[in-house]
């Protein structure tokens, strides 16, 4: 497996061949044509041309966190003129590695993938080929609380009775959410390592899509289900699944009542970030242009209101650093994907 540092070395080398091969046709052009056509055509070249047609890519099926994201920002785009056109398109599987995979390969450089901390920890439990590192950061978006749920009918009151019935008859009792290796999945590990117990007893069951665990959760295939705030809400407040604890350090504005779990005697806290990505083949003038396009989004009224509309947190970081955000969280999470027993 390759390691962040190695493959980060190689995604910059990469940009910087091509940012020389650019400099090198403009050069090319001066010596041609003389200094103020030279001039002309650098004014004139890629970096001064807007983006007009942007594709997103959303790593899973219609229905969840990144869907909304990809859809909402596909909306906000083009409500504030900031593209001509934006359009999505749907790869699911693989907790993302499979829309990661077909980034690897795309040509078009206007394109972003919506991406976050579920597809960090796939990467590690998968074994993916393509790493995050080979890609090009943009900008993390937003983060939110996880909420820990069961159906409407459940014989459980709270995350002890859940934990329980797990000591006692492990993988008899599932627990539902996004894709293995997954924010929801590192918080069912981690809770039960906080209490004591076996990483081999929990069976989780991943979806690529919220809308599927929603479906196993009301059907009773499950005995509980984890996702993010934003996902799981509207199912709480219409009292068809019951939340049991948020995993913030502090209560949800979403879920009033709902208790974190370091106040339910349970020290973990965890929050889901997403955020997007570009190819890693991209210049840097290419990435600057992207980068400008996202923080124009940023800071529209738009997206703050899709913000507050799906209770989302604001969790802007551009540029550089995301990028060494985004290494420090590789790192993290590889570490603790290790402790609860999810990598070897």
């Amino acid at each position: 497996m390759t390691s962040p540092s190695n493959s980060t070395r190689s995604s910059f080398t990469r940009r910087a061949a091509l940012a020389a091969g650019a400099a090198g046709v403009v050069l090319a052009m001066s010596a041609c044509a003389g200094g103020a056509s030279g001039a002309a055509a650098g004014q004139s070249g890629a970096a001064a041309d807007p983006i007009k047609k942007l594709s997103i890519i959303v790593p899973a099926n219609p229905g969840g966190g990144w869907d909304q994201t990809g859809r909402a920002m596909q909306q906000d785009l083009q409500t504030n003129k900031l593209v001509t056109s934006a359009q999505v398109s749907n790869i699911g599987g693989g907790g993302g590695t499979n829309g990661l995979a077909k980034l690897a390969t795309e040509k078009d450089v206007n394109t972003l993938m919506v991406m976050g901390y579920v597809m960090v920890g796939a990467v590690e439990t998968n074994a993916a080929k393509t790493r995050l590192e080979d890609t090009t950061p943009i900008a993390r978006l937003t983060e939110e609380p996880l909420v820990l749920v069961v159906p409407a009918s459940s014989k459980y009151q709270s995350v002890k009775d859940l934990v329980d019935d797990i000591k006692a008859n492990g993988k008899g009792v599932a627990i539902t959410g996004g894709s293995a290796g997954g924010a929801d999945h590192i918080l069912a590990g981690q809770i039960l390592k906080s209490q004591g117990v076996e990483s081999d007893k929990l069976n989780y069951i991943g979806y690529s899509g919220g809308g599927e665990s929603i479906a196993a959760l009301l059907g009773n295939k499950v005995q509980a289900g984890i996702s993010g705030v934003g996902e799981y809400a509207e199912q709480v407040k219409a009292g068809k699944v019951r939340a049991l604890a948020v995993s913030g350090t502090s209560e949800a504005p979403a879920l009033p009542g709902v208790k974190p779990l370091k106040d339910q005697g349970i020290d973990v806290v965890l929050t889901n970030w997403r955020g997007v990505v570009a190819p890693g083949s991209i210049d840097d003038a290419q990435k600057a242009k992207l980068t400008e396009v996202v923080t124009k989004l940023h800071a529209t009224e738009a997206w703050k209101a899709t913000l507050a509309k799906n209770n989302w947190d604001d969790a802007f970081l551009a540029g550089d650093g995301f990028k060494t955000f985004l290494t420090e969280d590789i790192a993290k999470v590889k570490t603790t994907l290790t402790e609860i027993g999810l990598v070897k």
